[in-house]
């Protein structure tokens, strides 16, 4: 669950991202249990530096996971600044 607000990912670095996600997210402590113990595999449509997925996956092994797989459909492998 997101505990708080975040600006747009886009249009910042990599470090930024991380910043902009940290501690955003964690595991209701009512669902704790449901978590606790079990690989868990998050899936995203479009991952860039992976900040968000990252944060998520912090938010589930602290309440217990023991594994965090990701999954995407795509992956961006350029520098955000390049014009489509």
């Amino acid at each position: 669950m997101r505990l708080r607000a975040t600006e747009t990912q886009g249009g910042k670095s990599g470090s930024g991202r991380r910043r902009n996600v940290a501690a955003a997210f964690a595991t209701p402590a009512g669902r704790a249990h449901q978590v606790a113990g079990k690989r868990i595999l998050l899936i995203d449509d479009v991952m860039t530096t992976g900040a968000t997925l990252e944060g998520c996956a912090r938010a589930l092994l602290a309440a217990g996971a023991t594994c965090v797989d990701v999954a995407v459909v795509a992956r961006v492998k350029e520098a955000a600044n390049r014009s489509i």
